[in-house]
């Protein structure tokens, strides 16, 4: 076991593990892999090993990563979360994303076998003998049968893999004395503390919703119904004879939107239309809360149709934003807007719990610090303010509002493979302006309650946010002469 586990160390050696700013991080992150796998079963370590002498001789590091990654349902996940992380390598982001959608290696003997025994009798069925997708848990197998009217209509059967759900547990159940070693060693690495546990207990969440296909059917059902009347938008039909270990849904042609191959008009509108079906819609539709969104919503799970429309699958993964939770990431929004540094600071405090207010404080300050130097505070600001401030310790937030923040993070990366031209900031205000207007003006009739109007604000918020526009002038000059004065450095947005 040792020589096995010292060529892993050598492999992760050899591979920058993270972004380039946070290099200093890189040790930690190895040995934290490293206890991960030598606590491993003896046996999965031999898998690991043999995966790795299948490789060709002249296979990169980073193809050996891969190979690594897709041993490990935890690992794998991970690896999809970061593909799009703009800090690291392109050629590393670029094999990274290769498990969004993995050519299939897994026995299928025993998931025909789940297959045929969930399945009841369909009409002229006719699986397939290769299977069409492998994730990190679960696998696609196409179909095609005859409905009712003895059309003949495709379809994927989605079933976990062989010995997913045993893997998984037996890596979730290192996951606690793996979130002690990173306390442990952080300190004595004397690196910033982080919220650990906080972070793999969210990620152990995630991989315990990517078993529960009843709860994904249920989540297809929503998405089908919240998209109905969206023409740009295709979500897959959950089929009737889905069972609790096996999904079964309409089988939906396209590629991944960054493999697209189209013109950078085409490539613009997809992007927006990511942005806009996936934070934009869920976020400001006046329909009563909470507000629903894709939490995984990785290039591999968004599908460009041969007819151009944006097809949203796996819906596994789903986060919730109450009616509190919404109105604080808006109320934060318009106090940057307005330049208001208490007001911003208590807004943000709301969405989570603070750990250590001056820290709080002075990533607030140096936020509207880069605001005054033209950032728009909008969506990826926050989301950028959040991520500080969660990163240093600052703050612990909770679940729904973390998987929201990873979930723009993530969105943003594809949006900007597929198009860089396209500002997601500006789009999404954009967009809130307009539902706001148009909701107004079928309302005028009635009495004005600016929460039923897709504001998430009360009438006396945006009293107060009316009267402190006059204000702006003054705080930019006072707290730009402030900035002089102190001689801020203003660090630049998502470095």
């Amino acid at each position: 076991m040792d020589e096995t586990l010292t060529m892993i160390r050598g492999l992760l050696d050899a591979v920058q593990l993270v972004p380039a700013p946070y290099e200093r991080y890189q040790p930690l992150v190895v040995d934290a892999l490293v206890f991960f796998l030598e606590r491993l079963p003896e046996g999965r370590l031999e898998r690991i090993v043999s995966a790795q002498l299948e490789l060709d001789a002249d296979a990169t590091p980073d193809d050996r990563l891969i190979a690594l990654l897709r041993e490990c349902p935890t690992l794998h996940k991970l690896g999809q979360v970061v593909a799009h992380e703009r800090g690291l390598p392109l050629a590393l982001r670029e094999r990274l994303q290769c498990l969004e959608s993995l050519p299939p290696t897994s026995d299928l003997a025993e998931v025909r076998a789940t297959i045929d025994r969930e399945i009841p009798a369909i009409p002229a069925l006719d699986i397939e003998e290769h299977a069409l997708a492998e994730g990190s848990v679960a696998i696609v197998i196409p179909f095609a049968w005859s409905d009712e009217s003895g059309e003949r209509r495709r379809g994927v059967f989605k079933v976990l893999k062989p010995q997913a759900v045993a893997r998984l547990r037996e890596e979730l159940a290192i996951w606690p004395a793996l979130s002690e070693f990173l306390d442990a060693h952080s300190v004595q690495d004397r690196l910033p503390t982080l919220d650990y546990r906080e972070t793999l207990d969210g990620v152990a969440n995630l991989l315990r919703s990517e078993i529960d296909l009843v709860r994904e059917q249920e989540h297809l059902r929503w998405a089908a119904t919240f998209y109905a009347n969206t023409a740009d938008v295709v979500i897959p039909q959950l089929l009737p004879f889905s069972t609790q270990n096996v999904t079964a849904m309409e089988r939906i042609d396209g590629r991944k939107v960054t493999d697209a191959d189209v013109k950078l008009r085409v490539r613009e509108r997809l992007a927006k239309t990511m942005m806009t079906a996936l934070i934009a819609m869920p976020f400001w539709r006046a329909s009563d809360p909470p507000a629903r969104f894709h939490a995984d919503p990785h290039a591999g799970n968004l599908l460009v149709t041969p007819d151009g429309r944006l097809a949203i699958i796996d819906w596994a993964l789903v986060t919730e934003l109450s009616e509190a939770q919404l109105s604080g990431v808006v109320r934060a929004l318009l106090a940057a807007l307005t330049l208001d540094e208490t007001e911003t600071m208590a807004a943000i405090a709301a969405l989570g719990r603070v750990c250590d207010e001056p820290a709080l404080r002075a990533e607030v300050a140096l936020s509207l610090a880069r605001v005054r130097k033209g950032a728009l505070p909008g969506f990826l600001w926050l989301t950028d303010v959040l991520d500080r401030l969660g990163r240093a310790g600052a703050m612990q937030f909770p679940e729904e509002t973390t998987l929201f923040r990873k979930s723009m993070l993530t969105l943003s990366g594809v949006v900007a493979d597929v198009c860089e031209r396209v500002q997601a900031d500006g789009l999404l205000i954009r967009s809130g302006l307009r539902a706001f207007l148009g909701e107004l003006r079928g309302r005028l009739s009635a009495p004005l309650d600016s929460r039923r109007i897709g504001t998430h604000l009360s009438n006396a918020d945006l009293i107060r946010l009316w009267a402190a526009v006059p204000w702006i002038p003054t705080r930019f000059w006072l707290d730009t002469w402030r900035d002089a004065l102190r001689g801020r450095a203003v660090i630049p947005p998502h470095s």
